[in-house]
């Protein structure tokens, strides 16, 4: 059981301590990610950013992911969700999602493009994951951008979702994985909810102090 974010992004800066003096690009995944990386980054010396995703609801239970998409539009698909789900209503759910994600960017860094990943050590921040979907998504759409290494580093996934997630990145760290596995946040003690002026907030101090290179 974690504390809270920050406790569990002073773990993961520990176990990430060896990338100190590569210059890391963490990227969050906002948005309980965000003050993870940040702590993360501050840590390393690295530069921060987001990289954006958002998972796909389920028919009738959007709170049931069934994939996820990212930003420049790749999808990440789970095997209930390719049963569960017809192609029109994933077409119809990606195109709300990105529609979201378009948004959130303009929000989020309106005076510039994502931060270039290739040749770089990028390290991929979440508080955790459920299905790993989000995480996936995030590490497929950065591989295509020949990163010199692709790390995800979370608190808390189930072992089966760190098994798929392990399959699309060089590293996964990840500081706990319980078989019993419900929901991300019954392992913090403090979860609330961040907003998107928190994370604005976050990206706003990270310039100021260096570590967004705009």
């Amino acid at each position: 059981m974690f504390k809270d974010r920050a406790d569990a992004a002073e773990q993961l800066a520990q176990r990430l301590r060896y990338f100190k003096g590569e210059s890391p690009l963490v990227l969050a995944i906002p948005r309980g990610g965000v003050p993870m990386a940040k702590r993360i980054a501050d840590a390393l010396g690295g530069e921060l950013d987001v990289v954006l995703v958002h998972k796909l609801g389920a028919p009738g239970n959007p709170e049931y992911a069934v994939g996820a998409v990212s930003e420049d539009g790749t999808v990440q698909l789970s095997e209930h969700g390719r049963r569960l789900c017809s192609d029109k209503y994933i077409e119809r759910e990606v195109d709300i999602q990105l529609r979201t994600l378009r948004a959130r960017r303009q929000s989020y860094t309106p005076v510039r493009p994502p931060i270039e990943p290739t040749g770089r050590v990028v390290i991929v921040v979440d508080d955790g994951s459920a299905t790993g979907a989000t995480m996936i998504a995030a590490l497929q759409t950065l591989r295509q951008h020949a990163p010199r290494q692709l790390i995800a580093a979370l608190g808390v996934a189930p072992p089966d979702a760190l098994r798929r997630i392990e399959a699309a990145a060089d590293t996964v760290i990840c500081l706990a994985a319980p078989a019993l596995f419900y929901a991300v946040g019954q392992h913090f003690s403090d979860f609330r909810q961040i907003s998107d002026e928190e994370v604005i907030e976050l990206l706003r101090q990270a310039r100021e102090d260096g570590t967004i290179d705009e």
